[in-house]
């Protein structure tokens, strides 16, 4: 694989990245609300994910997901149910606490990091939308005349690298406003449009259509 291959690879994925989605949302909420050391753990869990969707890919989930309309359909709700159950964990003020002192992040103590780790996992190991965009991605970039398995290694690397360092990012720029959470009504507000985020986002996956080929 040329650098310019590479190049291009790394632009394309940037740009898949940076756009609003679950996982975006995931971090700057964490970044607000617990501070960027707890998006080391749950960018982790993203991008574990991530990787479990790009082995589905270059394994033939994609393929599978275009062709059948059951397993897709399957795919797809059980990442909406639970896109749905942190949405709703949001509106009924779960999720965000408001921090006990200024010097102490909210949640701190009550969001160990495997939670972190599985709530950024499970965000992204659930989108079958996913799964579509590697299969889609990969075959663009990868020399069919050259070893498969050390390209695969490669793309698949430098997305989760790309990720993770964008989540890292994210959440740095989202602690800024960490102070605001002092205010208990702001707490409680952003509770809210955060769990009405994540309802939409269901929703936008429910609504999401099988590729038929």
């Amino acid at each position: 694989m040329n650098l310019q291959t590479l190049i291009t690879f790394s632009t394309v994925a940037t740009l898949a990245i940076l756009s609003p989605g679950p996982a975006v949302l995931l971090s700057l909420r964490n970044g607000a609300t617990l501070g960027p050391r707890s998006v080391i753990w749950s960018a982790l869990g993203n991008i574990s994910g991530v990787c479990c969707l790009s082995v589905a890919a270059i394994l033939g989930l994609g393929v599978v997901l275009k062709s059948s309309a059951f397993v897709f359909a399957a795919v797809k709700i059980a990442g909406a149910v639970y896109l749905f159950y942190v949405g709703v964990r949001h509106l009924l003020g779960h999720a965000v606490a408001v921090p006990a002192a200024p010097d102490q992040p909210a949640g701190a103590v009550a969001t160990p990091a495997p939670c972190l780790y599985r709530e950024g996992f499970l965000i992204a190991a659930t989108n079958p939308k996913a799964v579509l965009f590697f299969t889609a991605l990969f075959p663009q970039f990868i020399d069919s005349t050259a070893p498969l398995l050390p390209q695969f290694l490669l793309l698949t690397g430098v997305f989760m690298a790309i990720s993770y360092v964008s989540h890292l990012g994210y959440a740095m720029i989202a602690a800024r406003a960490r102070g605001m959470l002092l205010e208990p009504f702001f707490a409680k507000w952003l509770n809210r449009i955060i769990g009405m985020a994540f309802v939409c986002f269901a929703a936008i996956l429910l609504a999401l259509r099988r590729q038929v080929t």
